[in-house]
This record gives C-alpha cells, structure tokens and sequence, in this order.
C-alpha cells in the first residue's frame, strides 16, 4: 500500500528528509517549498555541522560524552538529556548520510576531515565545506539528490508552493484542532490547491524576520510555527532566541539580503573583539572570553555597550589580524573565502582592520514541540530542523549543533513515518517559561461557519492601521519593536509595551484566522506577527534570566560594573 508523506521546506532537514523517505518501497514523497529549493537557512550556514566522528576521524581525546557535555553546558541546563544524547551519538550515522548523498567536506593535512573549533565546544570537531561556505555545499549536493530523484520519478517537487493550512478531519482548511493532519492547503502561482497525505513533515526553518536585524534570508517568517499552531499542536521554549554576536554591522534593508554573518569560526581562530577605543573587552564578563557561548558574547556586547556609554545599536568591532600575522598572509581568505569576498566588497580588508560587527537575530531554540521521533501532539503531524523543538538545544543552540538536528531528528521522523520506531503513546507537553503558557491549542481560530469565518482580510501591508495612536503595522515596524522588546536584553516594562502594541496590531491584522488572500505576503504578515504575540507571551512569564532569554529588570549581574561582571551561560 502506498504512503504518501507530504514535506514543507527544503533546508537541510526537508531535503535530507525526502530523500531518505523516497528510497522507502511504497512511500510517496512530495517536497514543497515556497521559494527555490535553495531558499533556507541552511543555505546561509557558514560555520559547519559539529560531530564527533569515528576513532581516526575524530580529534584527539574527544569523545560523543564531552560533545554532550558541552551542548548541555551551552544550553543552560534545560536540555532534554535524552535529545542531546540521541543528536550527539547518531551524528555520525548522519555525517555518513551526507557523504552517501554527494556531500564531502574539506580534508584536513593528513588526509582525514579537517576539524573546526568553535564557541563553547571542548574539542574541534566542526566540519566544513568550501572553507566557509558548508550550508551551501550542503544544499547544493543535497538539492541535485532531490532533482534526481524527482527525475527518476522517486519523489515530486513544486517550488514557489506556499503551504497556509493543514488540513484535518476530513480536508478541513481553517486549521480545527480536532482530529489528525491529513494534507495541506497551498498556494501555487496565486491559485489555491490541496493535497492529501499519510502525514506531513514540517521542515520551514526559523524566524529571524521577526527582528530587524538578522542572519536569515526574507523566507524565514515563521510559517510552520503558525499552521501548527492553527492545527492545534503544542509548541514550547519560545522565549529562547538566539543572537548572532558578529554580524557585519551595516545597514538593512527590510526584506532585502541577511545581515552578513562572521563566522564562529573566525573567533575559534582566534579573533578577538575590541571596543570603541580599541579596548578587549570579552574577559571582563567571561572567562572564555570570545569563545563562550553565543548567548553570553550577545549579552556581553549589549551590557558592555550600556556600561560605556554607547547607543545600543553601535558596533563593536572584531580584530582577526593576529589571525593573519600569525598564520600567515592569505590565510584569512583560504580558511574564510567567503567572509573575505563579501567583506571586500562591503570595502573592507580584514587583514589590515577591525570589522565593525554587531549581534543579530539567528536562531529559534523554541518552536513546534516534538518527541524524539519528530512526532508533534497532532496525529500525522511531523517536524523537524530548526522549526521544532526537540529540547536539544535548551536555552542556548551550541554553534554547529543546528545543522546536525536537522539531520538527525529528520530522518528519525521518517523512520517514524515508515513504521521503524516504537510507539509509547506519549504527546508531547507544551512547556514555556515559569509554570508553562496555555500554548497547546489554537484558541484564537474559529470553526468553520463562525460568525468570524473568513473576515477580516488584510489591506496590502502598508495601509494596515493597528488602531488611534498604535502606528501602522509593517514588517519594519514589528523587527523594530520586536529588537526593542524581546531582544539581547529584555524587561518588563519593553515586554509589556510590545504585547499591547502586538495585540492593536492583530486586532485588524488577525494573526489567528487563516485568510482566503491569493497573496503570499499577507499570510506571511499574519505569521509572523502571530509568532511575535507567542514570543512575547513567552518571555513575559519567565521572570529569570537563562539562556538566550535575559532579563535585565531581575538578573543583578546588569548592574554590576563591567569589570566585576561574570555572565554565566
């Protein structure tokens, strides 16, 4: 009997995903993604995938327990143990499934893989491509796999297939919580369609467009959050975001390019970060200075800011020219060869001065909860990559972890799918912040023939008025507010502020119904500023700094003077 599992998303989890469930006898996949296949974070990683790889392989003295050790010890404790020991022993598994699939990484000195260092990790064990280019060469190698097959007839393919709601109990469109996942709805050149399935896998990536800076490209606007949301699903850990510390501080263009992202790697090098007058500033506020967890130097940069005298969105500013000296010259641009092109064409040489950088929006450690098999709490729903939340990452993502969950907990989700993992019966919980948010249904959505069915459709985004004295919503407008209020440093009184400007806006822009609009760009509006409204919710309940989430009104290291500050991660 054939099995048909519907896939959204083509980064790393999506394509790895389909490509494993295509080789399965009697299963039918179709990928669906909204841009070009090549439209993903995954695309933009630079960094690499971290794994600890087989003895011979592996660094010397490194170990899956100390890979484990140091994602725990980077995600503050509130890691699900047992996601972080199944990402960590499994990598290899995964490692061997990128090669198998046309994926090689560079080679080191004597042959083997060549192995990074990176931020809060105890050991190299970061693999890359193309220098600084591993995202890229990873979709590009998975992405001709995917054309393949879907050559061969082994899977169907549509770009530019905007998914807006899962259908349920029957093909219901409006997103109800009853019932399982049995296709989607979607837009395709501007028409609606649906197409049913066994179960869908939600691959779509982060969010980032949620801030006004960020590393990620103008896809990322948190689309699978919300049509899980919309079906009901438990979603958890929302208020843990993470900031990118070094970003090329430069100005942005709403819904233009990603802010250029400086690699971990490049402080795992050993660049190091300086202040207006020239100063390092890293070890007064961590005894790893630059290479402590991300979390930590975002936070550093933002209070060292506040304790100088700085406007917040000032730059600091990232020496890597002991990196050149003492490596030797050209040696920034065969490890970097990415960072150095984009940088000279910013007009700026590395080799002779300090980058101006400043941190941006990266990564959602919260999202759609899932087990460990990728399942969510709605029947025939899956997710995986950086839309789910395994509890892998806990508070704070540790670098290079992202691209290995995608990996790991999307093939396992296929696994599921084909019936080759157990089964205990066990839904995920919805869990976020101090004693857990009401998050594990869709409230705010109503029943086909309500009295609010199919009202309230946008006006084109600048002309949406959110209320007497509230502005007008855009989506500058909300990654303003959004870096303002729940960004590197958080309180109170901002978060407040934020959800009362959140709820004017979805007060016309009605986040929660599903609109019949033709237009791509409305849906993606009403995500992302239901994705807000869920974050800020988050993040005003938990009242204690962890993690990503610092909270400057209670944590007293805030107040504390720059040289006597130790930020813990």
């Amino acid at each position: 009997m054939t099995r048909r599992l519907v896939v959204v998303g083509s980064g790393i989890a999506g394509l790895y995903a389909a490509l494993l469930a295509s080789e399965a006898p009697g299963a039918e996949v179709v990928l669906l993604t909204k841009g070009t296949l090549e439209e993903s974070n995954t695309f933009y990683a630079q960094g690499g995938i971290s794994a600890v790889l087989a003895p011979g392989e592996a660094a010397p003295g490194d170990s899956v327990a100390a890979h484990i050790a140091d994602t725990l010890a980077a995600g503050a404790g509130l890691n699900d143990p047992n996601a972080v020991r199944i990402l960590c022993t499994e990598a290899v598994r995964d490692i061997a499934g990128l090669r198998r699939f046309g994926v090689h990484f560079d080679a080191g000195a004597h042959g083997g893989p060549a192995l990074g260092l990176e931020a809060a990790h105890s050991a190299a064990r970061v693999l890359h491509a193309g220098g600084d280019a591993t995202g890229a060469w990873i979709a590009r190698g998975l992405v001709a796999a995917v054309l393949d097959r879907a050559v061969q007839g082994r899977l169907r393919v549509e770009t530019g297939a905007f998914v807006t709601a899962l259908l349920s109990g029957g093909g219901d469109p409006d997103g109800c919580s009853s019932g399982s996942v049995t296709g989607v709805a979607y837009l395709a050149g501007g028409q609606p369609r649906e197409l049913d399935a066994d179960a869908v896998l939600l691959a779509t990536g982060g969010a980032g467009r949620l801030f006004a800076r960020t590393s990620n490209p103008s896809v990322a606007t948190a689309d699978g959050l919300a049509l899980a949301w919309r079906a009901g699903a438990a979603v958890r850990d929302l208020e843990f975001f993470q900031f990118h510390p070094t970003t090329l501080a430069a100005a942005e263009v709403p819904g233009g390019p990603p802010a250029l992202l400086i690699s971990e790697a490049v402080r795992g090098e050993g660049a190091v970060l300086l202040d207006a007058a020239g100063q390092r500033f890293m070890p007064d506020y961590h005894p790893d200075a630059e290479l402590a967890p991300r979390d930590v130097v975002s936070r550093s940069i933002a209070l060292h800011l506040a304790a100088t005298g700085r406007p917040a969105d000032s730059p600091v500013y990232l020496d890597a020219r002991g990196i050149e000296a003492g490596r030797g010259a050209g040696f920034l641009a065969r490890r970097f060869p990415t960072i150095t092109a984009r940088t000279r064409a910013a007009g700026y040489d590395w080799t002779l001065d300090p980058m101006p950088v400043s941190p941006a929006a990266h990564y959602w450690m919260g999202g759609i909860a899932t087990d460990l098999w990728g399942r969510t709490s709605v029947p025939g729903l899956y997710a995986a990559g950086e839309v789910a939340c395994t509890g892998a990452q806990g508070a704070n993502r540790l670098a290079s972890n992202s691209l290995l969950e995608g990996l790991v907990f999307g093939r396992r989700a296929v696994e599921d799918f084909l019936g080759e993992a157990p089964h205990n019966g066990t839904a995920p919980r919805a869990s976020s912040a101090a004693g857990g948010l009401p998050l594990t249904h869709a409230s705010a959505v109503p029943l086909r023939g309500s009295s609010r069915e199919g009202t309230a459709a946008a006006a084109p985004e600048a002309g949406i008025k959110s209320g007497p004295g509230s502005g007008v919503f855009s989506r500058a407008a909300l990654g303003r507010l959004m870096t303002r209020a729940a960004g590197v440093l958080r309180s109170a009184a901002d978060l407040d502020d934020a959800a009362a400007q959140l709820a004017a806006w979805a007060a016309v822009v009605r986040p929660g119904i599903v609109a019949a609009s033709d237009d791509p760009r409305e849906h993606e509006d009403r995500n992302l500023l239901l994705a807000a409204g869920l974050l800020v919710a988050a993040a005003r309940n938990r009242t204690a700094s962890v993690g990503a989430h610092y909270r400057a009104d209670t944590d007293p290291a805030s107040a504390s003077t720059p040289s006597m500050q130790r930020i813990s991660s």
